[in-house]
């Protein structure tokens, strides 16, 4: 219970912090959406999203949300935002192909949020200032937190790091991507690691993405140092998503040029969704950071495979 009340006092502070920082209005996020009209994520591809049909809705079948990265853009056209303005969802989400470990869960559950920018914007310098607004809401809700629970002793540095992947590459070219992270970041405590997508020199991706919602030459994740399991945390992807041109760029580059012909990206290509910047922020994983919790089922409920629920019984870890 002390866990339940301390989850639910982080996420209350954070969002009012972050809706403040970042200028966003609070709004209903979609658990459902219409299969084949290229608004739900498919992430990296290969991810199946739960689908079914309904019995009142005939002409289409309905699948449960991945992500929000690209709905979130068609709220912003529909509910009249301008530039500047955004908005925020509790985003719930479904991953049915994911490999669970202690950072991983079928349920997924993100501070999903998008701003409207100008195409001028579209920019290293504007990405960098929403990551330094971003972590400066972690920040606050860090020094919050050990405020009510002494136990909780701030880690975060006073600054976050900023690297690209082909430069963490040219480091440690003998590292895999995974273990260039948990270097960098040890290193930093926080770090924001940027273009990620893209083909790096040495022929690998450093991660895959979607080459549909963010520029792969203006994205990155937020990468946490987690002491408490000596490794670095990936606490939110976000990115400045693609204009038209990008989008052609990036479908021709992954072979997806058939998506053109999608709903979602004929409105892109013709001018009318608005240039944007967004991302979304991991709850579970930013309470479990802060918590200083050793798995994700200590701070959301989820189903979890008979290893896992013997593991953490053996180990003393109290699943909710």
């Amino acid at each position: 219970m002390h866990t339940e009340i301390a989850v639910n006092e982080l996420k209350e502070h954070f969002e009012s912090i972050l809706s403040g920082n970042l200028n966003l209005i609070k709004v209903s996020p979609p658990l459902l959406l219409r299969k084949g009209n290229g608004v739900n994520d498919n992430l990296s591809g290969s991810e199946r999203a739960v689908s079914f049909d309904a019995l009142d809705v005939k002409d289409h079948q309905i699948e449960i949300v991945q992500s929000l990265a690209k709905w979130k853009r068609v709220a912003l056209s529909r509910y009249g935002f301008t530039e500047g303005e955004g908005l925020y969802t509790n985003m719930n989400a479904i991953r049915r192909d994911e490999i669970l470990d202690n950072l991983h869960s079928m349920y997924v559950d993100q501070w999903d949020w998008e701003k409207v920018i100008s195409k001028d914007q579209r920019n290293l310098k504007t990405l960098k200032a929403e990551v330094r607004s971003i972590f400066q809401a972690m920040k606050s809700a860090e020094k919050y937190m050990w405020e009510f629970h002494p136990a909780l002793k701030p880690i975060l540095p006073d600054d976050i790091y900023f690297i690209t992947a082909q430069e963490l590459e040219d480091l440690y070219p003998h590292l895999s991507p995974k273990e260039r992270e948990d270097v960098v970041a040890k290193e930093y405590g926080a770090v924001f690691l940027m273009q990620i997508g893209r083909t790096l020199r040495s022929g690998i991706k450093h991660d895959s993405r979607s080459p549909d919602y963010d520029d792969w030459s203006l994205n990155g994740d937020i990468l946490f140092w987690s002491p408490l399991l000596e490794r670095s945390i990936e606490i939110s992807s976000m990115g400045i998503r693609v204009d038209e041109y990008t989008l052609l760029k990036q479908l021709k580059l992954e072979n997806n040029e058939e998506r053109m012909h999608l709903e979602y990206h004929r409105s892109l290509l013709n001018g009318e969704l608005p240039y944007t910047i967004g991302g979304g922020i991991g709850q579970s994983r930013f309470c479990m950071f802060l918590l200083k919790k050793a798995h994700i089922g200590e701070v959301q409920v989820s189903v979890w495979n008979q290893k896992t629920l013997i593991d953490c019984r053996e180990n003393n870890i109290t699943l909710l």
